[in-house]
């Protein structure tokens, strides 16, 4: 085992959750009120905001979101690549409910929740911004956060580190691929060029500063590592909820008059998150890996890369879109649920172990 994969691996196995991350559905609670009043009473400043763009790419956002993301990949080691055959059949479970499940049953409910259900309750034309919204949250498993779901269910770090590491790798190839053809099969125009471009722009690029970074960093030593990644852990939490700000100044009148928007929304979301961790958490018990390995491998595909997601919907369908605020209900409703869904994994442990065929 490489030296930068053992630090990592320590690093997974005790990474607290900071204040700001168990805060994060009051901050963006907060920054719902916060974005709706500023859009009410300040509207100039953020439509000349909306206003700087760049082939499509809203720069202020793009900064905004590069600030998010290349901390949490910064925690990804893939050295830990060669992990994964440790824990082949944990592997296998992630790879099938993240890939194969998760896009496409998330596709089927935003169908029947959004376009059947509660399309009487939701604004005509934005029902397929939200469709979009939903389909490009499923689209990405998360990333960072599982690090943290990982050590509060005493997950094994080195399996969550190579989960997250392969799982990182395929959504280089898979996340356009994937989200554009569940929105072409949903009826929504895509233009690919842009999908493709905010794949580069937030993911390849991000990936390769990250770990440039990284390496510089472990040079170092770990706490040159740790130490930095404190002060950017809580930068990206901030930047996100600028992002918020800027997201419901543009979505203001729209909450105000159907506040009822977000609650719908969230149902399917939460469907989808309960669905994967509970099928994920049962094909690992048939198949007889440890619950340190089941816990991680259910939680990464409950959980979602939701800065990604609205990275995406933004670039694609813009600040006003439908797409957009969906994806920024996945963000509001992350940190409770998922604290939820660790608390069954834990108490669920003796059941699971009395269980597993071996």
């Amino acid at each position: 085992m490489s030296a930068q994969c053992e630090v990592a691996a320590k690093n997974a196995a005790g990474l607290p959750m900071s204040g700001f991350e168990r805060g994060l559905t009051l901050w963006v609670a907060l920054c719902i009120m916060v974005g709706v009043a500023l859009g009410q009473f300040f509207p100039a400043p953020f439509q000349a905001l909306g206003r700087m763009e760049v082939a499509q790419v809203n720069l202020p956002v793009g900064l905004l979101i590069w600030v998010m993301i290349i901390p949490m990949l910064m925690r990804i080691d893939f050295a830990a690549l060669h992990q994964v055959k440790s824990h082949w059949r944990g592997i296998g479970v992630t790879l099938f409910v993240n890939w194969a499940v998760k896009p496409f049953s998330m596709a089927l409910l935003a169908w029947l929740f959004i376009r059947q259900v509660f399309a009487p309750y939701l604004p005509a034309g934005q029902v397929d911004g939200y469709v979009a919204g939903l389909i490009l949250l499923a689209a990405a498993p998360c990333t960072a956060m599982v690090f943290v779901w990982s050590r509060l269910s005493s997950g094994d770090p080195y399996f969550t580190l190579s989960q997250v590491a392969l799982n990182d790798v395929i959504m280089v190839f898979a996340f356009a691929p994937i989200a554009g053809l569940l929105l072409g099969l949903s009826a929504i125009v895509v233009p690919w060029n842009t999908l493709f471009a905010s794949v580069i722009l937030y993911i390849v690029i991000p990936v390769a500063l990250a770990q440039l970074w990284r390496k510089a960093l472990l040079r170092r030593g770990p706490a040159a590592f740790d130490a930095t990644m404190a002060v950017l852990g809580d930068a990206s939490i901030a930047a996100l909820l600028a992002t918020l700000v800027l997201l419901f100044a543009f979505q203001g009148e729209q909450i105000l008059a159907q506040p009822i928007v977000i609650a719908l929304l969230a149902v399917p979301i939460l469907i989808q998150v309960f669905l994967n961790a509970g099928l994920a958490y049962w094909l690992n018990r048939k198949a007889g890996e440890k619950h340190s390995v089941a816990a991680p491998s259910a939680l990464i595909g409950a959980s979602n890369f939701f800065e990604l997601a609205v990275a995406a919907a933004i670039a694609l369908f813009g600040f006003e879109s439908g797409a957009a605020l969906a994806t920024v209900v996945g963000v509001l409703i992350e940190v409770p649920v998922m604290l939820l869904v660790v608390k069954i994994v834990n108490r669920s442990k003796g059941w699971y172990e009395r269980g597993v065929v071996r």
